[in-house]
């Protein structure tokens, strides 16, 4: 059985996918051993309900070196949910190739610090763009640099807003995450 730690800032939605997948076995042999928030958030209350371990360390400088702390030695995969605090190089280095994230845009296109949630949806209708999507990554030190682990996009049209484009994004987020976990996992 895979380990997986979840890291979140926000509701969870996606930390909840993850659960109904592991759950229903479209995410395979692995179970998630940790959530760990950055500020208190309806993701930790997600955790809770599915008796699920959870931590909250609060943003600060040490976050890093606390997370490093807590995160248990036999973790095989560190998951950013949703989470929106950066994390230090060391931190990134140390779990090379074990950790990833998800990113509501085809990276590398709208990425970076400051490129998160209604940012990116902003930024790609303000750029004129016919398409977006969603990425998932592995995490590096450099902000949404990571190799690109699995990418989906969908047509923006000219009637798309922020907020529709985000309700489009987090339907290929919910299809594309179990597959990416699978595939870092060698499901």
């Amino acid at each position: 059985m895979k380990n997986i730690v979840v890291l979140v800032s926000g509701s969870g939605t996606n930390l909840q996918r993850i659960i109904d997948t592991i759950e229903s076995g479209e995410i395979q042999n692995a179970k998630i051993s940790l959530v760990v928030a950055d500020r208190e958030c309806y993701g930790l209350e997600r955790a809770k309900k599915h008796h699920i371990e959870n931590i909250l360390i609060p943003r600060g400088k040490n976050f890093s070196s606390e997370l490093a702390n807590v995160i248990p030695k036999n973790t095989d995969l560190i998951v950013l949910a949703g989470f929106l605090s950066i994390l230090k190089s060391e931190f990134c280095e140390n779990w090379s190739g074990k950790i990833i994230n998800i990113h509501p845009a085809l990276l590398p296109k709208f990425g970076g610090k400051g490129m998160w949630g209604h940012h990116v949806h902003h930024a790609v209708i303000e750029a004129g763009e016919k398409e977006s999507g969603a990425t998932v990554h592995f995490v590096t030190p450099g902000i949404d640099e990571g190799e690109a682990i699995l990418q989906k996009s969908f047509e923006v049209t000219a009637e798309d807003t922020p907020e529709t484009i985000a309700e489009k994004v987090h339907h290929i987020e919910y299809e594309i995450f179990p597959k990416a976990i699978n595939k870092v996992l060698g499901n």
